[in-house]
């Protein structure tokens, strides 16, 4: 099998598969996979800028949740009548 249909398959393998979205590592163990098989050079364009795409919807996806828990912690500071904190 061809490297770029390879990485195709697992991808597209990996999407359905309910063991397979059950592992928490397995998009990080793919991307491994990726840029070991598939040079940066070799990954059609469209594919690269559709993977960036995903990498900065995670990473907004992370920075939000951050957010949200930093806003908690100081919600419940400020909320808090203990005086011993």
């Amino acid at each position: 099998m061809a490297p770029a249909r390879m990485v195709s398959f697992i991808k597209k393998h990996a999407a359905e598969c309910d063991i397979c979205l059950a592992d928490p590592d397995l998009q990080e163990e793919i991307e491994k996979i990726t840029e070991i098989v598939l040079p940066e050079s070799k990954i059609p364009k469209a594919v690269r800028m559709q993977q960036e795409q995903e990498e900065l919807e995670k990473r907004e996806a992370e920075n939000t949740a951050n957010e949200i828990d930093v806003a908690d912690d100081e919600s419940d500071l400020l909320n808090n009548t203990d005086p011993n904190i």
